[in-house]
């Protein structure tokens, strides 16, 4: 630990100053490996977030980050927003119109894009001849 204050510091360290360069360039490079891994995991949860605020269509429950709970009844996919609707027969409905940010929970699920690897076909004498060669 003294060896880092020295080298913070400005004074010369024991082990002379090429390792005082290595050992900041380690500090640096981790750093950096850091900031590149924590950035793409926040670009992937955006993305998520994004894709379900997407996905959220007439007939889904919500709950806003204000804490209003209801049931989508309209979205506008232009001025990204959405008609919320709260309350019950009993004692009354009451519309609300969010904007789509507004959303903190939804029953909404978000299309997955899946790239699966269309798989041959089998043809029929690939067929017959694998069934050949496991009964010989």
């Amino acid at each position: 630990m003294q060896f880092l204050f020295s080298i913070l510091s400005g004074g010369a360290p024991e082990g002379g100053d090429f390792t005082s360069y290595i050992l900041i360039g380690v500090l640096l490079v981790g750093f950096v490996v850091m900031m590149i891994f924590s950035s793409r995991s926040n670009k992937k949860k955006q993305e998520e977030q994004q894709a379900i605020m997407n996905a959220v269509r007439p007939g889904n429950k919500v709950k806003t980050i204000g804490g209003v709970c209801g049931i989508v009844v309209e979205v506008n996919e232009e001025e990204n927003t959405f008609v919320l609707e709260t309350g019950n027969e009993l004692n009354g409905k009451s519309y609300i119109k969010f904007d789509k940010q507004a959303i903190y929970q939804t029953d909404a699920k978000a299309e997955v894009k899946t790239e699966a690897k269309a798989e041959k076909p089998e043809t029929a004498d690939s067929a017959q001849n694998s069934q050949e060669k496991s009964e010989q």
